[in-house]
């Protein structure tokens, strides 16, 4: 998957393609490379990581100065049916 710049993109866009990068991943990934991979600020990266983490969807580990994200294991029962 091609991920695209998301200056105009509303946040749940931007909440959708931090759930779709955190999938695929095959181990925690950190603050930094979100942002990084997804073209986004630090910031912006680490706000929807933490909500992500208070909405019990992924969860989060210190690991010296960086935090590290992996999804929960059961994080689908926490979308609502549509």
């Amino acid at each position: 998957m091609t991920y695209h710049k998301v200056g105009g993109w509303n946040m749940a866009n931007t909440r959708e393609t931090i759930i779709e990068f955190l999938q695929k991943q095959d181990w925690p990934t950190t603050t930094e490379d979100v942002a990084e991979k997804l073209n986004i600020s630090w910031n912006t990266a680490q706000v929807y990581l933490l909500k992500l983490v208070a909405e019990k969807i992924a969860r989060y580990k210190k690991v010296g100065r960086q935090n590290q994200f992996w999804l929960n294991k059961n994080y689908r029962k926490y979308f609502k049916k549509m």
